[in-house]
């Protein structure tokens, strides 16, 4: 296994911490409905690949509040594991979760960056694991504690990934016919203008008739 090695769904595991209502509160250093947007694409390209994915929270009922329904939507009947340490490598049952998935390729966001990423971040480095973080599936308090952090988990062996990049690199061939389909599918709802001129191509160039939202 090398960082060399391209991400794909049955060499990694993606660790969604803390998107919950009062975490998303106090987030500066990106447009929250857009970071709303990235996660839930992220979590959607999660489970059309099938990759196991870890769903942690704290302090859900004195603070945080419950996690977003859009997270609990696409892995429907998955329990959140509930912590009340800011680092979730310091609670045991995250730990096992980790270990339980035989993946060594970490995919971790979270709220906050500078907080509940950042430390388990650098925990799983410092046991051996490869860490990749979708910075724009994650958000801190400010522009700058986002981006300092950022930093701060590179210089310690940390990849920065975006949400989208993840999604490509698990595709990665329009020949996979299998998820091709699904994956113009969260393009057109989750890419902005990536997925716009999708549904251009589809309609003024190929011909095919309206795409209909309900």
């Amino acid at each position: 296994m090398s960082i060399r090695e391209l991400l794909n769904p049955t060499n990694s595991a993606l660790i969604l911490i803390d998107h919950q209502p009062q975490m998303a509160f106090g987030v500066q250093s990106i447009d929250r409905q857009q970071l709303k947007n990235n996660t839930v694409g992220l979590a959607k390209t999660a489970k059309l690949f099938n990759v196991p994915t870890i769903l942690t929270t704290v302090e859900t009922e004195s603070f945080s509040g419950y996690l977003w329904p859009e997270l609990l939507g696409a892995f429907p009947g998955q329990q959140p594991i509930e912590r009340t340490s800011m680092n979730s490598w310091e609670d045991k049952q995250f730990v096992a979760a980790v270990e339980a998935t035989g993946r060594k390729k970490l995919v971790m966001a979270a709220l906050w960056t500078e907080v509940c990423l950042t430390f388990p971040a650098l925990e799983a480095l410092e046991a051996g694991y490869e860490v990749y973080i979708v910075t724009d599936a994650s958000g801190g308090t400010t522009k700058e504690a986002h981006d300092m952090s950022v930093q701060r988990m590179i210089q310690a062996g940390a990849i920065p990934v975006t949400w989208q990049q993840v999604l490509l690199e698990y595709q990665r061939d329009w020949a996979k016919k299998e998820t091709y389909d699904a994956v113009i599918a969260l393009v057109q709802e989750h890419s902005g203008a990536y997925g716009m001129g999708v549904d251009y191509a589809y309609t003024m160039v190929h011909k095919a008739p309206q795409r209909q939202v309900k």
